[in-house]
């Protein structure tokens, strides 16, 4: 498979009808209790994007949910809220955002195609933690094969009330660091966890970024977490604790790309799409 040949719309831009895959809602309390650190991310009240808690005040999500399309800026934080478990108005727990952080590698450019799916990962501290019995953070797994199966838990759109999950939908395969899925995805969707299942404990092993067409069948593409996203832990673990201006009064080299938004930074936060 290469990459150059795929019929993209990069970062969920343009809408198509359903496939049929076996999407279908978690609509009571007993279909969603295994997903409730699943939630959707609003951003700014106009638009939202999916995200999952992975320790109690740390949301894993794709990067380019945290730039306002129009415009490339950052959205302040303080616009961002993340509420877990959401269903049909109800919320198992809802934060705002302290800060946000894309991968130190990653650049907003929504017409750069699929090899900027590389490093769409994006972490948001919350300005509490979630200590709800029943929401637990996900672990994350390093890798996924070719041909494994996943599912995807999600808010889109026409599914904007409560998560959809989808069972099972397959690994095409993996092109520099971005993997090819079966899924159904749409606006929304941005973000979602890609889960492998171990009996009944979920894994996150990717994330969604985009959508796009292979030899005529949809298929959604996952950022791999295998490097990325310990890059990401560590550049954010070092904002967090302000190493990284210690070091730059040390004298040591300051363009490492990582950069933490913190709530109140952005002045001028402007609409978000919806995503």
């Amino acid at each position: 498979m290469r990459m150059a040949a795929w019929l993209l719309a990069f970062a969920l831009a343009t809408p198509a009808a359903a496939q049929g895959t076996g999407l279908h809602s978690l609509g009571t309390g007993t279909e969603a209790a295994a997903w409730e650190a699943v939630g959707r991310l609003d951003i700014g009240g106009k638009g939202f994007c999916t995200g999952s808690l992975i320790a109690p005040d740390v949301v894993l999500t794709a990067a380019h949910c945290l730039y306002d399309r129009a415009t490339g800026s950052p959205v302040d934080p303080s616009r961002i809220e993340f509420r877990a478990g959401f269903r049909n108005g109800r919320s198992a727990a809802t934060r705002v955002a302290r800060s946000a952080m894309p991968h130190p590698a990653y650049r907003f450019d929504p017409a750069a195609g699929a090899a900027e799916s590389r490093n769409d990962l994006a972490l948001v501290e919350l300005d509490e933690p979630i200590g709800v019995a029943g929401v637990r953070p996900f672990e994350t797994a390093p890798e996924v094969q070719a041909g494994a199966e996943v599912s995807v838990v999600s808010y889109a759109l026409g599914r904007a009330e409560a998560p959809s999950r989808e069972d099972a939908c397959g690994v095409l395969g993996q092109e520099g660091g971005v993997f090819v899925l079966t899924c159904d995805v749409d606006f929304g969707a941005s973000g979602a966890p890609v889960f492998q299942m171990d009996g009944s404990i979920a894994r996150i092993v990717s994330v969604v970024s985009a959508k796009g067409r292979l030899d005529g069948q949809r298929v959604a593409l996952g950022t791999s977490l295998t490097q990325p996203l310990a890059e990401l832990r560590e550049a954010f673990a070092a904002a967090r604790a302000g190493l990284a201006q210690a070091r730059i009064a040390a004298g040591e080299r300051a363009d490492t790309g990582a950069h933490i938004i913190h709530a109140k930074e952005v002045l001028n936060p402007q609409a978000v799409l919806p995503r």
